[in-house]
């Protein structure tokens, strides 16, 4: 090798190659890249950083963070702000290399991220906040709050009850938040809350102060069917309907209008003033201290029913003022009223006032003392003996009462119906409407009762049936009726009679049936119970004796007809036999005579 060769080998770099690039050593290459690298930031993917507006395409907007390359973020989510070149902002690292390399920015999750934390500080200091309605939703209202939607229920809207949710779009508010979810980034804010906290300082100012008998302003708020509630400004009481008026109503609405001003006295509240009663009427005088003097036992007062009750009802003379009309006091007739078909209410009527106490406050008044006692004359009008037609009013399992005039009635005992039938129910024989003739059997002035008949109309048949009907005479019946002890037998005339079970037996074994006709024998006549029992079996029976007795007679018959034939058979031998007996004497004497 020449010394020049040498010389070049000498001065050759062996750590640049055939491009001219220098090759480091481990330890150089390691020192430049710590250089390098400290030339960019440092920051996690998922974090907010800051960037800076590098350029403006019509599509994008380019961000440099301070990263080894530039971040795109499309303009849309710009929208709200007018940025240029230079501009900084607030962007999310979604991703630090994806895989074609590239650094993934977004401004919107940057915008959600960090108006979450706010809404998270905002709920865990009790911080209110500030949103704006966007729309409506199922149960209540979208708000945005910091850029990020939130729930507003209808409930929490305000203190009162919200039919209508679209009047609040649009609008801007203040909010508490109530409610937060991380896991899902939800959060529910309420506007109701922010007042009720207004409320409940005005409420502190206004129950420190609350004594009964106090009267207040307030505000009807709602109306419910056993009273009002009363808005005192900031604290709510109750008006129940007995302490609206001293008259009665059916309903508050009567009285009362929603959002009406009006002034009540404070009854009473609890140890914890939280529940406050209030009254109306009592910032008047009660009724019965004004009443006149002139109302007294026998005069005449008018007015309305307003209350009805089994006993009676209860009429009103003044507002707060009424008087009881029993059903006693209705007419003077004693057939049982029922008050609730009789009174309506609503109705007018004239009373005659009975009894009156004020201290107690009670009246007691009368209908039928409007007219003249017709009882006073009704021995003259229905003297007993009498005949009437009279109208079924009623129908007891006793009896039937009978209407003589729109006062006067009187009683048909079941057994005054008919002589010759018995009845389970009188229904069996009347019924309520039908016209029934009557006779006046009894008075009872005292009691106000008459006793009447039906069957007294006619004469009493039961002294001819006693001659007609027998015990033993044998009559052709129907069965009419069958009943666990027995049936219910027609007789002749119409009069009816009772076989017992026993006594319906037939030849063949079997009972008999209804309508069968059969032949029946009177074994009981009970003149005063008038009652008739009769048999078919027993007619059976007494046949079959009469059948056997006339057999034994016809048996005997023959028995003795044979014996008088033998008997006198026997009479006529023996007189043959005596006479041969004297012939052949003589015959004998005869023969010894020739013998000799």
């Amino acid at each position: 090798m020449s010394e020049q060769q040498k010389k070049h080998a000498v001065e050759f770099d062996w750590n640049v190659n055939k491009y001219g690039a220098q090759t480091y050593s481990s330890d150089k290459k390691k020192e430049l890249e710590d250089i390098y690298d400290g030339t960019f930031k440092t920051f996690e993917e998922g974090e907010i950083v800051n960037a800076t507006v590098t350029q403006i395409t019509d599509s994008d907007i380019v961000l440099n963070i301070g990263f080894k390359s530039d971040g795109l973020i499309p303009r849309s989510e710009f929208r709200d702000l007018d940025l240029k070149v230079g501009d900084e902002v607030d962007v999310y690292v979604e991703s630090k290399e994806n895989k074609k390399g590239q650094l993934i920015l977004s401004r919107k999750k940057a915008k959600l991220t960090k108006a979450w934390d706010k809404i998270v500080e905002a709920h865990e200091q009790d911080i209110i906040v500030t949103g704006r309605v966007v729309s409506k939703t199922k149960g209540g209202l979208i708000v945005d709050v910091f850029g990020m939607e939130t729930f507003l229920p209808g409930s929490q809207i305000d203190v009162k009850p919200i039919l209508d949710y679209d009047q609040f779009v649009g609008k801007t508010m203040e909010f508490k938040v109530v409610k937060i979810n991380d896991i899902i980034k939800n959060a529910v804010v309420s506007h109701k809350a922010l007042i009720e906290s207004d409320l409940e300082s005005q409420r502190q100012e206004i129950i420190s102060k609350l004594e009964k008998g106090q009267i207040l302003e307030g505000v009807i708020k709602n109306i419910t069917d056993f009273g009002a509630f009363i808005d005192l400004g900031g604290v709510d009481g109750l008006l129940y309907i007995t302490d609206i008026s001293w008259g009665r109503i059916n309903h508050p609405s009567e009285v009362l209008e929603l959002n009406q001003k009006i002034n009540v006295a404070v009854l009473e509240f609890d140890d914890n003033k939280k529940r406050i009663s209030l009254g109306l009427k009592q910032l008047q005088s009660h009724p019965w201290d004004t009443l006149q003097t002139d109302i007294a036992v026998g005069t005449h007062v008018e007015g309305k029913i307003v209350n009805i009750e089994d006993y009676g009802a209860f009429l009103e003379i003044t507002p707060g003022v009424e008087g009881l009309i029993h059903v006693s006091e209705v007419n003077w007739s004693n057939q049982p009223i029922n008050s609730r078909d009789f009174f309506h209410l609503g109705d007018e009527f004239k009373a005659v006032v009975v009894t009156v106490d004020r201290e107690e406050r009670k009246m007691s008044l009368s209908l039928k003392q409007m007219t003249e006692d017709p009882w006073k004359a009704v021995t003259e009008k229905y003297p007993v003996g009498s005949r009437h037609k009279g109208l079924v009013k009623n129908i007891t399992p006793y009896g039937v009462f009978v209407e003589l005039d729109d006062v006067i009635g009187g009683m048909v005992h079941i057994s005054d119906l008919s002589w010759t039938k018995r009845f389970n129910h009188p229904s069996e024989y009347t019924k309520v409407g039908d016209e029934l003739d009557v006779i006046v059997n009894e008075i009872d002035g005292d009691n106000r009762k008459i006793v009447l008949g039906h069957k007294q109309l006619e004469e009493d048949p039961w002294d001819t049936f006693e001659n007609i009907f027998p015990v033993g005479s044998i009559h052709e019946a129907t069965v009419v009726k069958r009943e666990d002890k027995g049936a219910i037998i027609q007789l002749p005339y119409g009069i009816e009679a009772f076989a017992p079970t026993r006594h319906i037996k037939k030849e063949d074994g079997k009972l008999a049936d209804v309508d069968e006709v059969l032949e029946f024998k009177v074994i009981e006549f009970e003149r005063e119970e008038k009652r008739i029992i009769v048999s078919h079996t027993r007619v059976i029976e007494d046949q079959k004796v009469e059948e056997k007795a006339k057999a034994t007679k016809e048996k005997k018959k023959v028995e003795k007809k044979a014996k008088d034939a033998v008997r006198d058979n026997n009479s006529k031998v023996e007189k043959s036999t005596l006479g041969d007996l004297d012939i052949l004497s003589e015959l004998k004497a005869k023969m010894e005579k020739d013998s000799k």
